[in-house]
Formats: C-alpha cells, sequence, structure tokens
C-alpha cells in the first residue's frame, strides 16, 4: 500500500541494505533524473561466514543488528548531513534473509517516522536492476541480466516496476555454482571472487564440462550440471594440483561464459528494437563483478551493435547506494510505502510471471523467482 506522495524533484535519500551478508548504507541525491552518491558505506560479514563456507542466516541477523546504527551515522557524516537534511528514507524490503531484512527495513520505519519523513520498502532486485543509472544515464527500457549469487535471470525493463521476465534458471544461481565450485576446489568463501583469481593461470581447454541448455530455445538457464561436472572432475583428480585447480577453474568460467553468452544472444534477438537506435543491456549483480564474463556480454553488444551498462566493481555486490537510488526514483513518482510495509523473504520483479509460470514451486511464502 502506497501513504502520502512525495514529488520533489530533488530528493536525498538515506538508503539501507540488509537483505543478505552485508549491512550497507548510503546517501544519494536524485535531481533532473542524474543520480550523485555523496556517501556508500558497506560492512562485510566475511569473516564471520568463512568458517561455514556460506552465509548462516541467523550470524547474519545478529550482525546486521549490531552495526547498522553505526553505520547510518557514519553515511550521514561521510555525506555532511543530518537527518533533518533528507528528503526520504529507503530500505530493502526483500528479497533476501528474513532475518536481515527485517531489521534494515525496521531501522527504515523507525527513521522515517521519527524524522516526520516517506519511507520506500524497495525490490533488493531492483536496486541492481537500477544500478548503473548510479553513474550513468541508461533510459529505458532496456534488457537486464541479474547475475548473482541468489539470482539468475534475464528480463525486460521498461521502467520502476515494470518489469518482464524472458528467462530464469531452472536451478541454482549462477553465483550459487561459483560459490559450490570455490567450496569444491578448496578455494574458501567468498566463492566467485576466489574462482577469477584461480582461472587466471589455467587452461579454459583442458576439461570439457557441459554448457547446460546451450543452443536451446528460450533463455532460461541452469547450471547444477555443469556444478556437478567440476565436482566429478575434481574427485577423479585426488589429491588437486595446484594446477589442476587453475583448470577446472578457468574451464568452469569459460563454460559460464558460453551459457551467458548464448542465453542473452537469444533474448537480444528476441526483443524489438526502434528502428535507427541501439539496444541497451544492463548486466547487474554481485557476478558482474566478473571481468571475464563482463568481457564477453561487452563483445557480444559489440557484435549485435548494442551498448552495454553495468555498475563499476563497487556497486555490483549488495549496496545501499542502489537502495537510495531505486527509492529516490520512486519518490519523485510519488510512490511512497506505508510504515505497516511487509519484510518479504520472496519478491520476484515479474510477479504476474512468477505466479503464471513458476520456475520454482511457489510455496507457503509466495512466488521466489
Amino acid at each position: 500500500m502506497h501513504g502520502q506522495s512525495s514529488h520533489l524533484s530533488r530528493q536525498i535519500v538515506l538508503g539501507l541494505e540488509t537483505s543478505c551478508d552485508e549491512t550497507a548504507a548510503a546517501v544519494v541525491v536524485l535531481e533532473a533524473g542524474r543520480a550523485r552518491v555523496l556517501s556508500s558505506v558497506v560492512a562485510s560479514q566475511i569473516e564471520a561466514h568463512a568458517p561455514y563456507g556460506g552465509v548462516v542466516p541467523e550470524i547474519a541477523a545478529r550482525a546486521h543488528v549490531e552495526v547498522i546504527d553505526g553505520l547510518v551515522q557514519e553515511a550521514l557524516r561521510q555525506a555532511d548531513l543530518g537527518f533533518s537534511d533528507l528528503t526520504g528514507v529507503a530500505a530493502t524490503a526483500g528479497p533476501g534473509l528474513i532475518g536481515g531484512v527485517m531489521v534494515g527495513l525496521l531501522t527504515g520505519k523507525a527513521i522515517a517516522l521519527a524524522c516526520g519523513l516517506p519511507l520506500v520498502g524497495v525490490n533488493h532486485l531492483e536496486g541492481h536492476a537500477l544500478s548503473p543509472r548510479l553513474e550513468a544515464d541508461v533510459p529505458f527500457p532496456y534488457l537486464l541480466l541479474l547475475v548473482s549469487g541468489g539470482h539468475c535471470q534475464l528480463l525486460r525493463v521498461s521502467g520502476l516496476g515494470a518489469c518482464e521476465r524472458l528467462g530464469s534458471t531452472i536451478d541454482d544461481a549462477v553465483g550459487e555454482a561459483f560459490d559450490k565450485t570455490a567450496k569444491v576446489l578448496g578455494l574458501g568463501y567468498p566463492g566467485g571472487p576466489a574462482v577469477e583469481r584461480a582461472a587466471r593461470t589455467g587452461d579454459a581447454t583442458r576439461f570439457a564440462l557441459p554448457r547446460p541448455l546451450k543452443g536451446r530455445p528460450g533463455c532460461d538457464f541452469s547450471f547444477a550440471g555443469l556444478k556437478t561436472a567440476v565436482a566429478r572432475e575434481a574427485a577423479s583428480l585426488v589429491p588437486l594440483q595446484a594446477t589442476d585447480v587453475a583448470d577446472l577453474c578457468a574451464s568452469f568460467q569459460a563454460a559460464v561464459g558460453d551459457v551467458l553468452e548464448d542465453r542473452t544472444r537469444h533474448a537480444m534477438e528476441s526483443m524489438a528494437v526502434p528502428a535507427g537506435e541501439a539496444g541497451r543491456l544492463v548486466v547487474a549483480g554481485g557476478v558482474a563483478a566478473n571481468l571475464v564474463l563482463r568481457g564477453r556480454l561487452q563483445g557480444l553488444c559489440d557484435d549485435l551493435g548494442w551498448t552495454f551498462f553495468a555498475p563499476s566493481l563497487a556497486y555490483c555486490g549488495d549496496n545501499a547506494a542502489m537502495i537510495a537510488l531505486a527509492g529516490a526514483e520512486r519518490l519523485v513518482q510519488g510512490m511512497v510505502d506505508d510504515l505497516d510495509v511487509l519484510a518479504r523473504p520472496r519478491w520476484p520483479l515479474d510477479d504476474v510471471a512468477a505466479q503464471a509460470a513458476p520456475v520454482y514451486k511457489t510455496g507457503r511464502k509466495g512466488a521466489k523467482a
């Protein structure tokens, strides 16, 4: 439900992000359609989760509680602003680990109530979808490839809250496949950067790994078989040598690149681009920080005459600047949430497609993708 409108052309928004294992706060100014990041502070929980090889929800939620107040103060200090200078508060309301989402959203509600500010409960995925607009003019519509630890989707983004799902993973997200590959190979957590580093010295042609769904009709993804193939190759080579690990990482990364390029090409070819205009591809999410994969997708855009956009590395992973921007853009349109807005563990960008043709069974918590 939306409350009182806020149509100020200049928005100064405090953003809060707590959907997974990063606690983040940021202040963003949006004026005349252009964004300016005044501050962006992120507290990582990598050390807390590293012994477990992945994120432990209870540990994550408690860590958010411990640091979020200090991060809000630091974000305001770096922006040289006080609460009275803000025009709104935006907080991730889902999807994510529900304990963490509740910490950020309740903090946002408290600030909004105490300061008399409008509140926006932001879809974390929409934050990623808009993230390149922090630094560049990226007009709607555009094709979005959202690649992260929990999501791998292709969507047509026509505006705020207007996303059409073209394809999604039918099993594992690509970031999850990176993390599991790193765990199998003993590279630690987080897995994505570790696999990318190891792949730099590896032979990408040594292992004939599968390219799931490559060449098939449609725009869906699958990474479970690729992840399993890596595990089988690793098991056949025990004890693994450093060259084995590097070659497996390079071969895995090359396979992922082939799949992402093939599926994205299908989506690009399915989108109607007006004559005389170039299509726009936005790649966002944590896996968008992988420079090899960025290069593959940039090359695809060059081949098809499209324009490529991706956030800088600082805004690929979870951050609050993208949440503040999403909130600011919604405030300009008068899209304000009441203080009873709910935290949601699941929140698809294309809710219609998620309900009509779910990739996963919906379950009690709603559609997942």
